[in-house]
């Protein structure tokens, strides 16, 4: 079935996802690397084709192939992620699936001692922002790269 280019039919919209987008990914102190990888991890989790294929991608620049595909049980293999990365992927879980966890205290305790003040707000706007363009990319069916 053919649905709608969210972004033609309203410009504005986009433009407003693309403001906080482009803010986490070029306005703040976090490392590339980290930023495509809570990418992933929350757009693996809500099933966005698009998105996971795009920052699997953007990966692929800097990480093994075999750490990319390790992401979804990151927790099960700790030595291929550091202990930033392994907070940074818990909280991505937690904030990406917020009405069943509610943000423990647990988790924001851990990603507290992991990432100064700025770079915690920072991360949870990282996780925010791809959450929007998930939630469109999504139910869009935004298109894929990946050819068989």
């Amino acid at each position: 079935m053919s649905r709608l280019t969210w972004y033609e039919v309203a410009p504005e919209s986009a433009k407003a996802v693309s403001g906080l987008y482009h803010y986490v990914t070029k306005n703040t102190n976090l490392p590339e690397e980290l930023i495509h990888l809570v990418f992933l991890r929350a757009s693996q989790i809500n099933g966005c084709a698009h998105c996971i294929d795009k920052h699997g991608r953007d990966l692929r620049k800097t990480m093994s192939i075999d750490k990319i595909a390790l992401v979804p049980v990151w927790d099960e293999v700790p030595h291929l992620f550091s202990d930033q990365e392994r907070a940074a992927l818990a909280w991505t879980e937690e904030v990406t699936n917020l009405s069943e966890t509610h943000a423990s205290d647990e988790a924001y305790a851990a990603v507290s001692s992991a990432f100064e003040p700025k770079e915690l707000v920072d991360l949870t706007v990282a996780i925010a922002a791809i959450n929007a363009v998930n939630r469109l990319g999504a139910p869009f069916r935004l298109p894929v790269a990946a050819r068989a």
